[in-house]
């Protein structure tokens, strides 16, 4: 049976996503792992797929090679990176793969996820919810019932779909609607790729929700998932095995969210100690810090969120702009100094 895995990054992830493929090849060594990298490669630094444990890498400007200069300015980093996750799906639904399992970079595998390849023989596509048991606490339902019903009630760090007519289906769907609307807008009930898939029980069939408490193990679940290393060395959330945790938001905030519910005793504490010692392991340091090559402008100024959402909103400037990365006389950025000085001066005037 092909299996094939994918995850989506920039460079400033390429640790994590290194962390990644080296922990899902030590029990999947015959997946087939795609990178999926919606960036350029920083100067200065080398990159060569032979020298990584990625089979294939994906450059997320060639999934959408049609208008992708006006399109990628629309979005920060996190919606670009979501945002191709559902062409690269497509992709790898073409090329093959019976089976496909996506998982965020920031992910580490620490058992067999042959449970989730044994799903996919009676599902088509397979979600994990965020909660698996109702919070008793005020501050858990707001910290985690409340965020999951604002940003979506599955966590889409993983998703595995078949290469069947309701996994194709679905994948295009969703390939759709990241193609327009994978923004950061939970006011209007928009959270990237996430919350889009609240929807797909009910408009997909063959859908599985798999509650096994050792799948997608993060910060915002350890409430009811107690993790636990036993003397013979497993790794266990609750009494399951742990199959993969989740280790969104690397320092003081993640901290904060693990120390807040995994209380000060749990072993959850040697899992991110060793994972941030392999992020610093796998880390290169010829990648810039925070490096994105769509975070700036030609001439290097960084690019505010305000002027991509109006970008996004204005087909009149679309039209004027088509290439919104431009700096200098007639460019976009222009424009906006421009008319940011004449709204000062109205400002001020009024």
């Amino acid at each position: 049976m092909s299996v094939h895995c994918f995850t989506s990054f920039s460079f400033s992830y390429l640790n994590r996503a290194r962390v990644l493929v080296h922990t899902i090849k030590k029990f999947h060594p015959d997946w087939t792992f795609w990178a999926v990298i919606t960036d350029r490669v920083p100067e200065g630094f080398a990159f060569t797929i032979s020298s990584e444990d990625f089979d294939k890498v994906l450059w997320g400007e060639d999934l959408r090679p049609k208008d992708f200069t006006a399109w990628i300015f629309k979005h920060d980093i996190v919606e670009a990176c979501t945002a191709v996750k559902g062409y690269a799906l497509e992709h790898i639904l073409r090329s093959g793969a019976e089976k496909i399992v996506y998982l965020d970079p920031d992910i580490a595998v620490f058992n067999s996820l042959d449970l989730v390849v044994k799903s996919l023989e009676n599902h088509s596509i397979l979600l994990t919810p965020h909660q698996i048991r109702p919070e008793k606490l005020e501050m858990a339902i707001r910290d985690n019932e409340i965020t999951s019903s604002r940003l979506g009630t599955y966590n889409l760090g993983f998703l595995a779909i078949r290469n069947d007519s309701a996994g194709r289906e679905m994948a295009e769907w969703w390939a759709a609607r990241l193609a327009k609307m994978c923004y950061d807008m939970p006011e209007d009930g928009i959270f990237v790729d996430q919350k889009w898939c609240d929807l797909v029980p009910a408009l997909f069939d063959n859908v599985g929700i798999l509650r096994d408490p050792g799948l997608n193990v993060a910060s915002w679940n350890l409430s009811h998932r107690n993790v636990s290393i036993s003397a013979s060395g497993e790794i266990l959330a609750n009494e399951a095995l742990l199959r993969f945790f989740h280790f969104t938001k690397l320092g003081p905030l993640g901290d904060t969210m693990t120390k807040r519910y995994a209380g000060p005793d749990s072993d959850v504490y040697e899992l991110w100690l060793w994972y941030k010692n392999a992020v610093r392991q796998f880390t290169d340091d010829a990648v810039p810090s925070r490096w994105w090559h769509y975070a700036t402008y030609e001439d290097g100024k960084i690019i505010d969120k305000e002027d991509r959402v109006l970008y996004r909103h204005r087909q009149d400037l679309q039209d004027a702009f088509g290439n919104p990365f431009a700096s200098g006389a007639g460019s976009f950025q222009e424009w906006l100094e421009f008319n940011k000085e004449e709204s000062s001066k109205r400002s001020l005037s009024s």
